[in-house]
């Protein structure tokens, strides 16, 4: 397994990484970050294109990662990761921002362009070409039901699905004004023509169970963005008794085995998916940023599976 670096380091000593054999030429930051599995498929990646330099991981407080960020030009980065809790904040940091990282509000990819830091959110397309690989179906031709509304990564969700234009978009979240606000600025991709059916093609409801259920037969995939799942004793974010065969569910998060809510999900007939198909689409929309050539999606994927299936 990778080595964690501390963010204090970097900042001390930024020669330090560019003096290790491979160099670190790109990393991810977070807090924690230990358990993070990016290393693996983008050092994968990097081996697989000839390219000198490693991916490391960097564990940076909140009141370490401004100046960490700084640092990485000094350092010899080409870029970088961010990963929980940092998103938010990297955003606010960078000097540059793309338009589907400051309607998500969160950026996780970085690039270093001389002095300047450019930002990037790769979570919201990642999980596209995750439902595309895992379903074999579009988001914009699906009713989406996104759990978890009001975080960092419900907002790249569900700023994805607006922008394809999915077909209905239900935004659920325990605090519904959080939801009802992100719903408000994604009105404008929703006005059109389109009927659909009694109900509207954007909404936003509480995470309760009775609402939940008169939606279910209104969409037609789940997607978990809250953190329930992480571990393995984590209630499962919806009921058991609301999952149905006829459903796609999608839990955007990752773990070595299956989620509660994939293996009730499969347990009901549903077609079910966990979130190591968007790490690995995520972290490879990152290479092909970094790099501006395809990503060595195969390497990259046999790499992660691997990592999974042997700790």
């Amino acid at each position: 397994m990778s080595t964690t670096f501390p963010a204090a380091q970097l900042i001390a000593h930024p020669e330090s990484f560019a003096a290790m054999d491979p160099p670190a030429i790109l990393g991810v930051f977070g807090d924690p970050v230990a358990h993070s599995l990016s290393p693996g498929f983008q050092n994968a990646g990097l081996d697989a294109c000839g390219i000198r330099g490693q991916y490391v991981r960097l564990h940076a407080t909140s009141d370490e990662i401004a100046a960490a960020l700084r640092t990485i030009p000094t350092a010899g980065f080409l870029g970088a990761n961010v990963t929980i809790p940092h998103k938010a904040a990297a955003l606010e940091l960078v000097d540059e921002a793309d338009e589907n990282a400051r309607r998500a509000g969160a950026v996780n990819t970085i690039v270093v362009d001389g002095g300047k830091l450019l930002g990037f959110s790769t979570d919201g397309p990642g999980l596209s070409r995750a439902v595309r690989e895992e379903f074999l179906v579009d988001l914009r031709d699906l009713r989406v039901l996104l759990l978890g509304a009001g975080g960092g990564a419900g907002r790249a969700a569900a700023v994805q699905c607006a922008m394809e234009g999915c077909e209905r978009l239900v935004l659920a979240n325990r605090t519904l004004d959080k939801a009802r606000e992100l719903a408000a600025g994604l009105a404008p991709f929703f006005k059109s023509d389109r009927l659909i059916g009694p109900v509207d093609r954007l909404a936003a409801i509480p995470m309760d169970e009775s609402v939940l259920r008169t939606e279910m037969s209104h969409v037609d995939i789940v997607i978990n963005a809250t953190p329930l799942g992480m571990r393995m004793t984590d209630a499962s974010p919806l009921p058991a008794s609301l999952l149905t065969p006829s459903l796609m569910v999608y839990d955007m998060v990752y773990t070595r085995g299956k989620s509660r809510l994939v293996r009730e999900a499969e347990a009901a007939g549903a077609r079910a998916a966990g979130g190591l198909s968007m790490l690995l689409h995520q972290g490879a929309q990152s290479f092909e940023i970094w790099f501006n050539r395809p990503a060595p999606l195969d390497a990259m994927r046999a790499a992660l599976f691997d990592s999974t299936n042997n700790p």
